[in-house]
């Protein structure tokens, strides 16, 4: 079990070593465009860090994770009268410091978690480019009821229940009047999207003036496949006494604008 504390006491120390040092020549570096310095001081300055540090965290195991215990004998009370009278030392032993090995594990147990949560459970969208999607709103308002007269009258909010994507409509964005569009004697505000995370749950809120706030939780799996057609017209929970509907598709491009631009 020493042997174990001890390397995974070293591995801690070179990770971080490399990664200490080279965020140091990073920081004094500064900025570089295309990143070739940070690559730099990372693959060719970061290892010398951490050999640096391998060899510091096996020092600190040494000092620190080994402690000295007597070995008990049934001769054990002639050996201390013994070393009193100035005769042979007791045997002693080292053993693993309890406090430094809980240390060294959590460590290690939470740099290994946290690798599979990145690199293996990865918490972003897989069947997007580059891991990002985009989700196209329409609310359609009931019949009689008017758009809102400007776009800041009106709020979209997409929660994946870890934050909240930042939903893209009004004037500043694609101009007056282009936010919405008519469908008969109804009219139907767009929005748009970008969603990049893997959850359980989504929902999507409209406010309009003088409306109570409608929210829709969104049929979606928690790591979602494209949806090239608009769903059909839903209610939003509870149905509420506003009778507004929405429909949405998801698509695998990062261009929002243009999705919305697209939309039908």
């Amino acid at each position: 079990m020493q042997l174990i504390i001890g390397l995974l006491s070293g591995v801690l120390g070179m990770i971080a070593g490399w990664y200490g040092l080279a965020a140091l020549m990073i920081g004094l570096l500064g900025p570089d465009r295309d990143g070739g310095l940070a690559m730099g001081a990372f693959f060719n300055i970061g290892p010398i860090g951490g050999l640096v540090g391998f060899v510091a965290g096996v020092f600190l195991f040494i000092k620190k994770g080994r402690a000295a215990q007597v070995a008990s004998s049934p001769d054990a009370g002639r050996s201390e009268a013994a070393t009193r009278s100035g005769g042979p030392q007791p045997l002693t032993r080292t053993r693993l410091s309890r406090p430094f090995a809980f240390v060294v594990l959590a460590v290690s147990g939470g740099l290994v978690w946290l690798a599979w949560y990145e690199f293996i459970r990865s918490p972003y969208l897989t069947h997007g480019a580059d891991a990002e999607m985009t989700l196209s709103l329409q609310f359609r308002l009931p019949p009689g009821m008017a758009s809102p007269e400007h776009s800041e009258d009106l709020y979209i909010e997409v929660d994946d229940g870890d934050g909240h994507a930042f939903a893209i409509y009004g004037d500043k964005w694609f101009g007056p009047g282009k936010w919405y569009r008519q469908d008969g004697d109804r009219t139907v505000l767009l929005a748009s999207a970008e969603l990049n995370k893997i959850t359980y749950w989504r929902r999507v809120v409209l406010t309009l003036p003088d409306v109570p706030a409608t929210i829709w939780t969104l049929d979606l799996d928690s790591d979602p496949y494209p949806i090239p057609d608009y769903t059909p017209w839903r209610q939003a929970n509870g149905a509420p006494a506003s009778k507004i509907e929405l429909r949405y598709r998801l698509t695998a491009d990062r261009c929002a604008v243009c999705a919305f631009e697209n939309a039908p």
